[in-house]
């Protein structure tokens, strides 16, 4: 025997035809909704009419169902867009990131990190480590936290923040590209240290951490230990000056161990020798 599931779609179109008032008083329903601009709430009207009349919901239940649909859409709109201006490089997430193969970092304290309530605080996230030990994903994997709980965030390495500001100065529009950095509530930079920066790089990078000193949050990436940023950025001074407003409210996380690329690349010769030999010898 076969069974038909009932759908709230179905359901609308197996309910009883409305009478001429019914039918004015459901048209003049969905312009409201539209003149107020809730058009995800007018698109699902018919649904969640046929819905409420199966259910029996009260009137109370039956219009916090119908706004319910409008909340869920405005808020997955407004995720997209943070998402966007975020400027996210990868899928990355925390959730999906391999404590396995990074034994060294604490999970528990990544967890912490993942409710954002550092944010409240204006703390500053360090990632310190070789390249390829995961530092880049868990920037990433903040960034998207953050976006997904609400706060403005933006992602950037440090060689094109260097390049933006470099081009503001000769532009005339130094002071709008610092209110762009200081804007976010949570700043992202990766990779400094990786590529030379020129001169004028470690003043942008100083301006911009001073102007976000105890207002809001950086989280940045480097392969070079702090000791090293004055032959980093070219000048010890304001290196100095620069760690100093990072470290005073931060939290340091000293990433070590093997790449995970390296790793990658060893597992698939592994698995290739395995198919050509027959056994986990290296080929001869």
């Amino acid at each position: 025997m076969t069974t038909t599931q009932t759908t709230p779609a179905t359901t609308a179109m197996t309910a009883a035809p409305m009478t001429g008032t019914q039918a004015s008083l459901y048209q003049q329903l969905r312009a409201h909704l539209a003149a107020l601009k809730l058009h995800d709430a007018a698109q699902h009207l018919p649904e969640v009419l046929a819905t409420a009349q199966a259910e029996q919901l009260s009137m109370t239940a039956t219009l916090e169902r119908l706004l319910a649909v409008e909340v869920d859409a405005t808020q997955a709109r407004r995720l997209a867009g943070r998402l966007r201006f975020a400027c996210l490089p990868t899928p990355a997430t925390l959730a999906d990131f391999d404590y396995d193969a990074a034994p060294a970092v604490n999970k528990k304290l990544i967890e912490e990190l993942a409710t954002c309530r550092y944010l409240d605080t204006a703390t500053n996230i360090l990632l310190i480590g070789p390249p390829g030990v995961g530092k880049t994903h868990l920037a990433v994997g903040l960034g998207r936290a953050a976006a997904e709980a609400g706060y403005r965030t933006y992602f950037t390495t440090a060689a094109d923040l260097a390049a933006r500001c470099h081009r503001a100065a000769i532009e005339g529009r130094w002071a709008t590209t610092m209110r762009f950095f200081a804007g976010p509530t949570l700043l992202v930079i990766d990779e400094l240290g990786y590529l030379p920066l020129p001169g004028e790089a470690a003043s942008a990078l100083f301006q911009v951490v001073s102007q976000r000193y105890l207002k809001t949050s950086i989280v940045l990436t480097t392969n070079r230990g702090v000791a090293s940023w004055g032959e980093v950025l070219g000048d010890t001074t304001v290196a100095a000056a620069m760690l100093d407003r990072l470290l005073h409210r931060s939290v340091v996380l000293n990433l070590d161990g093997d790449s995970y690329r390296l790793r990658d690349h060893h597992a698939r010769a592994d698995t290739l020798r395995q198919a050509t030999t027959g056994t986990r010898r290296p080929l001869q």
